[in-house]
């Protein structure tokens, strides 16, 4: 009788452990997913740090520093991943490398990247040659800069072929390198990002300035800058422009280095061997400087002349009618998008792409309102410009 009693409660207890063991229905929906999650969690950080090393943030969880434009993607193939650069946190160096100091301009884009590092507790520096035609230069100093252990390059070249294997190296070190006053689609090696104002559409709107300007007739003569991708945007947009308009009629182009003297000579002889000419269009305001010195020595007033950039120098022309209209380009607020962009890229927080940075047409008209904030230009006006409210 004890056997089968202890028979029958051991039976009981067992059949008790199985019940236990066996969940309700409902139970196999909701706990196996509960008792799942903490793995799928335990997992996420092991995927979150794999992530920087395959790809950056989502475009649309970025929005890029005003006054700029939110990233767009760069071409299939040339966009480096910033969040594989392995950046520690802390106090970040970065070099800042233009393709001359000769040029305010590039002076400007450096003021503004100065001014906000110092506000974000960032060690930056410039460095350059002193001229814009020193390619071999520029390259050496950027073998020079991958010695020193920054975190990032702020790069603009004068010649994307030659400065291609070094910005492959930067990335393969490590180094971040984001390009301004480009907006390359295409760099000859992938980069980790772009930011400067759409060159083409900027001269283009310009080229319909002056056809509305000239309705639609002139006899035009061209300066380029220096052979390369700038110089060949920012012609071709005023050539875009011209092109349902066969009275704008291109009748000499020539080259120089980017510079006043050189875009001094160009205009001399341009206009020397084609007095019929009316507009002179050129790639920047140093080589629109340098040609409204030489129309003025030729006692050539009656030729229109147009730049590219912003400068302070080119501004206070414009406004004092030595020449006649440029596309501001805003070159110290560039700078600090540039760098703000660079330290996003670092944190990776960047998706990549091209951030565009505004453009605007200044003339006499309007030329006042941006020399009479010295704060955003670099160098600052010759003079003190009254705001008109």
């Amino acid at each position: 009788m004890k056997k089968i009693y202890f028979l029958v409660v051991l039976l009981l207890l067992f059949s008790l452990v199985l019940g236990a063991c066996a969940p309700s229905a409902p139970a196999e929906t909701t706990e196996p997913a509960e008792e799942a999650a903490p793995a799928e969690e335990e997992a996420a950080p092991a995927e979150e740090e794999a992530a920087p090393a395959e790809e950056d943030a989502a475009p649309g969880d970025y929005s890029a520093p005003e006054p700029a434009f939110d990233p767009v993607p760069l071409e299939e193939g040339a966009q480096a991943i910033c969040g594989a650069l392995g950046f520690s946190g802390e106090a970040a160096k970065i070099a800042y490398m233009p393709p001359a100091t000769e040029f305010n301009y590039y002076q400007a884009i450096g003021a503004g990247i100065e001014t906000l590092a110092a506000e974000l507790g960032v060690e930056t520096f410039m460095l350059a040659p002193q001229s814009g035609s020193d390619i071999e230069g520029q390259m050496g100093m950027i073998q020079d800069v991958l010695t020193q252990d920054v975190d990032a390059i702020i790069l603009s070249t004068h010649d994307e072929n030659a400065a291609a294997p070094l910005v492959a190296k930067a990335v393969e070190q490590g180094v971040a390198v984001i390009l301004v006053n480009s907006d390359i689609p295409n760099f000859p090696t992938p980069v980790h990002g772009v930011v400067g104002y759409s060159q083409r559409n900027g001269t283009q709107a310009e080229g319909e300035y002056i056809i509305e300007m000239f309705d639609g007739e002139a006899k035009v003569g061209v300066l380029e800058g220096l052979p390369g991708y700038h110089s060949t945007e920012r012609i071709g947009g005023y050539l875009d422009a011209f092109a349902d308009y066969p009275g704008m009629e291109v009748v000499a182009t020539l080259p120089t280095e980017w510079n006043v003297e050189t875009g001094n000579t160009a205009m001399m002889d341009m206009l020397q061997a084609h007095p019929e000419i009316e507009v002179v269009i050129t790639a920047n305001d140093y080589i629109a400087i340098g040609a409204a010195l030489a129309a003025e020595a030729l006692d050539r007033e009656d030729v229109a002349i147009f730049g590219n950039d912003g400068d302070t120098t080119g501004l206070e022309d414009i406004a004092a009618g030595r020449w006649d209209a440029t596309v501001n380009t805003t070159p110290y607020l560039m700078g600090q998008v540039a760098l703000q962009v660079t330290m996003d890229c670092l944190q990776g927080v960047y998706p990549g792409g091209w951030v565009e940075t505004p453009t605007v047409i200044v003339d006499a008209s309007n030329a006042n309102e941006y020399l009479c904030h010295p704060e955003n230009l670099f160098p600052a006006p010759s003079q003190e410009y009254e705001c008109i409210e």
